[in-house]
């Protein structure tokens, strides 16, 4: 564990060391192109300040708590639906025949396309980043978790008829358990996809969160603020994806099994 620790320090600090040869080499303008001794000057500056000329005097702490709030409640709403639902249809192949196809012509759109109706409907704030936070995990959860259970082995179904358990336990006590991995590589690969998505959502009907922090900071002209957040989006994206493995490898090892 520990060695893969000090390999993470050690990419972080070459590319830190590129980064500052770049600057100083190439003598490159300071207010389009900050070294990283002036991008970090400026992430303490948000932490403990705000963005300086922002009409907004949330500092950088404030716009995380914002912004993991939205992804939070988000996330949980479309991780919770799209695998109570995907447990279903996918046990109804008959049925998902029918939404099959509008769901395939739905998923590829991107949900910032979404967001002037999400807008339009609910106005600015909060509730467009939860929104498309929702649209953006929802839909590859759903898919995956269908096909995993269209792909559970029938001899699970086979132990539960011989021992009686009923349809609803069966879905939830047993091929719940079974397909758990692939459930939770769905979450994982949704986690990123929706992240990327909160800033997008808070970019435009937002007036707080990290979103719009890098409109915030780009439309003041603060390249070293508008790369700080990006590396704060970034490091946070890393530990949450971190957590998420954490937390699969702790259910994992309670459930037992999996296919």
């Amino acid at each position: 564990m520990w060695k893969k620790g000090i390999r993470v320090i050690v990419s972080f600090v070459v590319v830190l060391l590129v980064w500052q040869i770049a600057c100083t080499v190439t003598n490159a303008n300071a207010t389009l192109f900050p070294s990283p001794v002036k991008v970090g000057e400026e992430f303490v500056k948000l932490f403990t300040q705000g963005l300086e000329g922002s009409t907004s005097h949330v500092t950088l702490p404030g716009h995380i708590r914002i912004s993991l709030l939205r992804f939070a409640t988000g996330y949980v709403l479309a991780a919770v639906s799209a695998i109570l639902l995907g447990l279903i249809l996918g046990s109804l192949p008959k049925v998902f025949q029918f939404i099959n196809p509008i769901l395939q012509i739905i998923r590829p759109i991107a949900p910032v396309a979404f967001l002037p109706f999400i807008v339009f409907w609910f106005g600015i704030g909060d509730v467009p980043a939860i929104v498309i936070i929702f649209i953006a995990g929802f839909f590859p959860i759903l898919l995956s978790v269908v096909a995993a259970v269209q792909h559970v082995d029938g001899i699970y179904y086979k132990i539960a008829n011989s021992f009686g358990v009923g349809k609803v336990k069966t879905l939830f006590g047993i091929v719940f358990p079974a397909i758990f991995t692939q459930i939770a590589n769905a979450l994982r690969l949704a986690l990123g996809t929706s992240w990327i998505f909160l800033v997008s959502g808070e970019m435009v009907g937002a007036q707080s969160g990290l979103g719009f922090l890098i409109m915030d900071s780009k439309n003041c002209m603060r390249f070293d603020a508008l790369l700080a957040t990006m590396i704060t989006i970034g490091v946070i994206g890393f530990i949450l994806d971190g957590l998420l493995r954490f937390a699969e490898k702790a259910i994992s090892t309670k459930i037992g099994f999996g296919v």
